[in-house]
């Protein structure tokens, strides 16, 4: 059946947000995106109804632990996870990761070393280093392909040892859109014995996760790159999780997931993360899916994908028909499932923030900069203070979206000259 762009678009209310009369185009989807009424309705549904603290015997308090055990478990289904006990969440994917490194790090000896991906996100980064700096761990670099834009496994292998303690993967790069085979680079890293921990931030808004299948050791994403609310996600396979030693109250359960969750969860958006994944599965009934709720969610994925990379070659297809422009990222178009529909590109004369600004300005809402990707935009020898021009496509964009973004781009450098 065709994708129902309408159905989909009348779910979340802000797309029919206007300024001056003028419709605005969300494509700055990576940094995150728009969230459906339901999550709105979630989230208010609890502060009006359920607001309380945790552990108590009366009937706000009880709901409140309901909403904080719900959330768990949709994730663990979100996420293919073996049990709600696997999985950790906090206020952002960054913040967890500097929280996980030093429990994961805690017996790492002086000289055991850290490889980290040049594809990453700065938040599977800076943990890593700061860490490294604590306990004096060496850090090892192993670059993507220009080629292919992914991590080779051959490359990965050349830069590990009997002394790597733990491998950054990046799945989905936030700057080229890049998918890395991830299976293949975790089979080489615990060929040595050492853990790897997964950034799936950008792969989980366009493809569904099976952390059982990925056979890393943790995984990492934020709900509100995949239309919820600003909270980040770690999953763990248990067996390690139990092993870490945790930074925590003295009062704290030793149970996990309660041994890694520091302080006071935010209830209300406990709420809101179990609407988003509820969210899934109607988006897998409206696009004819049935059965399970893990079996909706991965068709909703299927439906969403086939409607997105279309668009994306779209997107691609027409920066390649303006003079001047260099897009940063796999466009062969028979390799459009290898990326996700994030597009970044500089153009030879027009520096990016100007071209952002245009767009902002007539109402499309883009990123221009590093936008983080620091040590990709380093590799690349791009200018740090200047990055690239950085378009995010969503399953709610639509193919005019797309024109008139190409055309405002293409007028803005041709006003330039």
């Amino acid at each position: 059946m065709a994708f129902p762009i309408s159905q989909v678009r009348a779910l979340f209310p802000s797309l029919s947000v206007q300024d001056s009369d003028v419709d605005r185009v969300y494509l700055d989807n990576p940094a995150g995106t728009q969230v459906p009424a339901s999550v709105v309705d979630a989230i208010g549904h609890y502060l009006l109804n359920h607001s309380s603290n945790a552990g108590g015997n009366f009937r706000t308090s009880i709901e409140t632990d309901r909403v904080w055990l719900q959330a768990h478990e949709d994730m663990a289904v979100f996420l293919g996870a073996a049990s709600a006990s696997e999985i950790i969440i906090g206020q952002s994917m960054t913040t967890l990761t500097f929280h996980m490194s030093r429990s994961i790090c805690h017996d790492f000896k002086p000289g055991d070393q850290i490889v980290i991906s040049r594809m990453e996100h700065e938040g599977n980064v800076g943990p890593w280093l700061e860490i490294a700096k604590d306990k004096g761990l060496d850090i090892r670099w192993v670059d993507f392909n220009r080629e292919s834009w992914q991590v080779e496994p051959e490359d990965l292998a050349a830069h590990i040892g009997p002394r790597t303690c733990l491998v950054a993967l990046n799945f989905a790069s936030n700057m080229t859109g890049a998918i890395n085979n991830v299976p293949e680079l975790v089979k080489v890293a615990h060929d040595v014995g050492a853990l790897v921990y997964v950034d799936a931030v950008q792969l989980a808004p366009h493809h569904l996760v099976d952390v059982q299948s990925l056979g890393c050791d943790f995984l990492a994403c934020s709900s509100y790159k995949f239309f919820g609310p600003h909270m980040g996600i770690v999953w763990g396979k248990k067996e390690i999780l139990q092993g870490l030693y945790p930074y925590k109250g003295r009062c704290v359960s030793d149970d996990c997931p309660d041994r890694f969750e520091t302080g006071t969860p935010q209830f209300e958006l406990l709420a809101g993360l179990s609407a988003t994944v509820a969210y899934f599965e109607e988006l897998g009934r409206m696009t004819g899916g049935s059965g399970a709720r893990r079996t909706l969610i991965a068709h909703a994925y299927e439906a969403a994908r086939a409607y997105e990379e279309p668009l994306t070659n779209t997107l691609i297809a027409g920066l390649q028909d303006i003079p001047g422009v260099t897009i940063y990222g796999i466009v062969n178009p028979n390799r459009i499932g290898e990326r996700v529909p994030t597009v970044s590109f500089r153009h030879a004369n027009v520096p990016p923030a100007r071209i952002a600004l245009a767009l902002g300005q007539a109402g499309m809402f883009v990123w221009h900069g590093h936008n983080y990707a620091y040590e990709p935009a380093r590799a690349l020898n791009l200018p740090i203070d200047e990055g690239v021009v950085r378009v995010g496509l969503a399953h709610y964009n639509t193919e005019s979206e797309v024109e008139r973004t190409l055309e405002e781009i293409s007028k803005t450098v041709t006003q330039a000259g």
